[in-house]
């Protein structure tokens, strides 16, 4: 069963569909028994980190995160799922994030002939080896949505990246924990293989 947690973000049911389509059994929910019974589990998201992070207060989320990231379950932050999983957010200072992998959410800079948010196809380097990217070639495209990117703060950790006005840590891994900034599930075949390789960790 994977779980997919439910704070009120946006995004979850696109998730879900793809998660079904590939075979898995997919629950939205904010429970903690069916968090931590889950054989995985994803934290989704589109929307502003803040109340992302306030949000996953009011539901008592912040602790069964940390509390399912120990249990070594694997763990996949999506888009503002992946910065929340950082320690904080330009878009939210004084805000702290989960604190669960080292580094900084910045907004991506301002240049002429650049559209912020970043809609749209990248291709991936991969820095590092990564799980998720297995059978998946260098240069691959996957579909990104934001205006803020992740600065890591361990260079070992980020499997993918790309670049749009800077250097995009697009994808990490530590252990049990990934995360991709761009969404596998609007990604097509390549986004397909990147979560069925998740799933079968």
């Amino acid at each position: 069963m994977v779980a997919i947690i439910d704070y009120d973000a946006g995004n979850i049911r696109s998730v879900e569909k793809a998660v079904a389509l590939l075979g898995y059994e997919a629950v939205v929910t904010r429970e903690r028994e069916t968090i931590l019974s889950a054989d995985h589990i994803i934290l989704p998201g589109v929307g502003a980190f803040g109340d992302a992070m306030d949000k996953l207060g009011k539901y008592g989320l912040v602790h069964v995160i940390h509390e399912a990231v120990e249990s070594r379950i694997p763990f996949l932050g999506i888009c503002l799922g992946l910065q929340l999983l950082f320690e904080s957010s330009e878009e939210a200072p004084g805000v702290e994030g989960l604190s669960l992998l080292p580094g900084r959410i910045l907004r991506i800079p301002e240049k002429p002939d650049l559209k912020i948010p970043h809609i749209g196809w990248n291709s991936l380097q991969f820095p590092n080896q990564g799980r998720l990217f297995q059978g998946i070639a260098e240069g691959a495209y996957v579909y990104f949505v934001h205006s803020y990117y992740l600065e890591a703060g361990e260079p070992e950790i980020v499997k993918a990246a790309t670049e749009y006005g800077t250097l995009i840590h697009a994808s990490v891994e530590r252990d049990n924990l990934f995360a991709c900034q761009f969404h596998p599930e609007k990604s097509s075949e390549v986004g397909l293989k990147i979560l069925q390789n998740f799933l079968e960790i």
